[in-house]
């Protein structure tokens, strides 16, 4: 979970997003939460879709995963790495419902950024708090248009 931290970047190239200024603005601004290199950068990834078609009416799935960037690049968009924290279904839009159906998660998201929680660093043998952060959104500019409410 600390690969960003000694990760060299090749010059003039960004491969991960801790090469970027929004990282680094970041770590300049929540210092706190930067000196612990075991603290997770996370990512909201959602976009929605229609499975199928029932009886001429559309639904719609929106699954609603978190990714981490303390992985390498080639990690922190495997399968395995991303947690799925939520799927909502319903009507074809969700424009004026996807802020209730987030709430549970900002919440728990808004608790790991104030308190932490608990962890077993097995690497170091100790425990400590860890804390989270979500960095980004990412998704197309429909669910853009729909996961900002």
């Amino acid at each position: 979970m600390t690969w960003h931290v000694n990760h060299q970047m090749q010059e003039g190239s960004k491969c991960q997003p801790s090469d970027a200024e929004a990282w680094r603005h970041f770590d300049r601004t929540h210092p706190d939460f930067a000196t612990e290199l075991r603290n997770v950068r996370l990512s909201l990834c959602t976009d929605g879709f229609t499975p199928h078609e029932q009886y001429g009416r559309t639904y719609s799935c929106w699954p609603i995963i978190l990714t981490s960037y303390n992985l390498p690049p080639g990690m922190c968009i495997r399968f395995e790495y991303m947690f799925p924290t939520m799927v909502i279904t319903g009507p074809p839009s969700l424009k004026c419902l996807i802020d209730v159906y987030l709430e549970p998660l900002i919440e728990e998201l808004k608790n790991l950024w104030h308190v932490g929680v608990l962890t077993r660093d097995s690497v170091m043998n100790e425990t400590f708090t860890m804390r989270a952060a979500s960095m980004w959104i990412v998704n197309d500019l429909p669910a853009y248009r729909i996961a900002s409410g």
